[in-house]
């Protein structure tokens, strides 16, 4: 088995393993590239975007700069917007949905370490040779999400649809749909329901109006 098919198996994988030191340098000199991009440099930008990740919809937009560490397992929907230093450890598979928000310094992350120094440092493969393993766990995201800023995900999450994740959570478990979770770890403060309308704060919605569905 390649140490990619592992990776997508769940099972312990050699990450310097050759194959996929080619994979994630290749994806790490496009993150310096487009890193190196202007702002208004749109139809380049988007080229790079292509090349990194495995998928993506129309009307992205990432404010730069970005590190994704493998790219192409990372598959995006539609009308993605991430601001500064968007951060995607996709070893394992990373799915986001439509009309998802990330404010600054949001990382998501897959892979997991041993937790026993001896074995992180160095176990023996199924061939006898001495290497560092770890292994990952598939990280999902819904459509319609907004994170807050500095939000960390961690590996085998899943977040569902609407949800809102308040600026500094490190969340290390499922959000249901329809929730706003935030704290360290993070978890479900209450259900986002109609009543969190911004037609109730009339002060700030000011001359605009809601677009009634």
């Amino acid at each position: 088995m390649r140490e990619e098919e592992k990776i997508q198996a769940g099972i312990l994988f050699c990450p310097s393993d050759p194959e996929l030191k080619k994979i994630k340098l290749k994806t790490h000199n496009l993150n310096t590239a487009y890193n190196a991009t202007y702002e208004d440099e749109t139809e380049k930008r988007e080229q790079i975007i292509h090349e990194i990740v495995g998928e993506i919809g129309e009307g992205g937009f990432f404010q730069g700069p970005i590190y994704f560490h493998y790219g192409k397992h990372t598959k995006i929907g539609k009308r993605l917007f991430a601001n500064f230093n968007f951060t995607v450890q996709d070893d394992a598979s990373v799915t986001i949905g439509d009309d998802c928000n990330f404010g600054p310094n949001v990382t998501i992350v897959t892979p997991i370490h041993p937790m026993v120094a001896s074995e992180r440092n160095r176990m023996l493969t199924a061939s006898g040779e001495i290497k560092r393993l770890c292994y990952a766990k598939p990280v999902s995201i819904g459509n319609s999400c907004w994170f807050g800023a500095n939000v960390t995900v961690c590996p085998g999450v899943t977040i569902g649809d609407n949800c809102v994740i308040g600026a500094g959570s490190v969340v290390t478990r499922d959000i249901p749909a329809n929730s706003f979770a935030a704290g360290v770890p993070c978890r479900v403060i209450r259900t986002i329901t109609e009543a969190d309308s911004m037609k109730y704060q009339p002060d700030i919605l000011a001359d605009n109006r809601i677009i009634e569905e």
